[in-house]
């Protein structure tokens, strides 16, 4: 598959031939990556910070109409994880098909219905209906308007990716359908399932742009290899095991599978690596988080063997391979598509990275180390996360707000 060059380093944006004028002090909705990666890295601070006070301290559990348990893992896959890749597609379609995507208001009333959504749970206690609906109907428009523009650019070697939000959308139908108590199995089901297609996007993502990330990046000639038959192989054997895990529901032989993922990917990030990663935090936040989802794998084939909790390999994949990667490709993009250069980022973002990673680090590994203290190692993961993302706030908000540096649109 063709990798359209990213916006972030090429600077690429449509022209608009407007008549000159002052621009706009507030850009919030110019460009599908702005209100999305905003609302994203908010709520990714305030639920966690709900949801550690909830387990950990013992705070009065608020009233949703499922359990607190079901609602952390429900929002960080549908509620974070949709908004960011609403924020990444809207803006990468644009590009790979030079049509416009939403922007103005209803790019606003978009974000709007998302954020309906995730309030509709507080403010309607015990009610699944209101924010079923608002919830999908948010994934259903998301969907139109990404496919709207691959299909009439012809473009359809960008089905695959924008694919991956159909699948989403029925993982977040099966979940509704499971707490309304019309599909015995749709709470398993959809988490599960939502987990696996959000990762297998962010892999997409990944693919699509860490190699070029990293041969513009490091400040030396250098080429990444990548070879067809790991891309391949990774998504044929992908897709057995999402079936194995979480609808067949058999250990022995989703172990097995995740074994050859672990391969596969493994392989994959030898091929990647470079020494001049480590000198740049943009690369090696993604290079640690696709590694740590890599991790995940490893845990998943070991599991018959091991004492081990399985969620240490379900947040080895949300940790890693969704947060540290999301979060390096927000502050990436946010950059480049606001016209400013990448290599004079702000030295808070290496604090972020590292604050993930020691999310990462105490969420999954520290407690296959001393199990004892688990309830010690989850508060810390969570504390981190939450310093993590409240300083990515604090440096992206002004940026995603503001107009592009360069006075350009978008």
């Amino acid at each position: 598959m063709r990798s359209p060059q990213s916006s972030a380093d090429r600077g690429y944006i449509l022209q608009i031939n407007t008549p000159s004028k002052p621009a706009p002090s507030f850009a919030l909705f110019n460009l599908g990556f702005r209100p999305f990666f905003l609302l994203a890295g908010v709520y990714s601070l305030v639920s966690i910070f709900i949801w550690g006070g909830v387990y950990v301290y013992g705070w009065p559990a608020p009233r949703l109409p499922f359990s607190t348990m079901h609602w952390h893992a429900h929002e960080m896959i549908f509620g974070y994880g949709m908004a960011v890749a609403a924020g990444f597609l809207l803006t990468a379609v644009r590009n790979w098909t030079h049509l416009p995507t939403l922007k103005g208001y209803p790019l606003a009333g978009l974000a709007t219905l998302w954020l309906a959504a995730r309030v509709a749970g507080w403010v309607i206690p015990g009610q699944i209906l209101p924010m079923m609906v608002l919830d999908l109907m948010f994934d259903l428009w998301l969907i139109v308007v990404i496919f709207r523009p691959i299909l009439r650019a012809k473009q359809h070697d960008q089905i695959g990716i924008a694919s991956k939000l159909v699948l989403l959308m029925l993982a977040n139908l099966c979940f509704y359908l499971g707490v309304s108590g019309v599909l015995e199995q749709g709470i398993v089901w959809g988490l599960y399932s939502g987990l696996y297609f959000l990762l297998a996007l962010v892999f997409t993502m990944a693919r699509r742009v860490l190699p070029m990330f990293i041969e513009r990046g490091v400040g030396y000639p250098v080429t990444i290899k990548n070879q067809k038959w790991i891309d391949r192989s990774g998504i044929y054997v992908f897709v057995l095991f999402v079936f194995a895990d979480v609808f067949w529901r058999n250990v022995p032989v989703s172990a097995a599978l995740a074994g050859l993922l672990f391969a596969i990917h493994t392989m994959r990030l030898a091929g990647w690596h470079t020494r001049g990663i480590w000198n740049k935090p943009l690369l090696w936040v993604l290079y640690l988080g696709y590694g740590g989802a890599t991790f995940g794998f490893l845990l998943k084939a070991l599991a018959p063997f091991l004492s081990v909790s399985p969620s240490l390999a379900l947040h080895a994949f949300a940790v890693g391979g969704i947060g540290m990667i999301t979060a390096g490709m927000m502050a990436r993009i946010a950059l480049g598509h606001t016209g400013r250069d990448i290599q004079q980022h702000s030295r808070l973002l290496a604090p972020v990275f590292m604050s993930l990673f020691a999310a990462f680090v105490a969420r999954v590994l520290l407690p296959m180390i001393a199990p004892s203290q688990y309830l010690l190692w989850l508060g810390i993961a969570q504390a981190a996360w939450v310093i993590a993302f409240a300083l990515f706030v604090w440096v992206y908000a002004p940026i995603l707000v503001k107009p592009r540096m360069d006075g350009k649109p978008g």
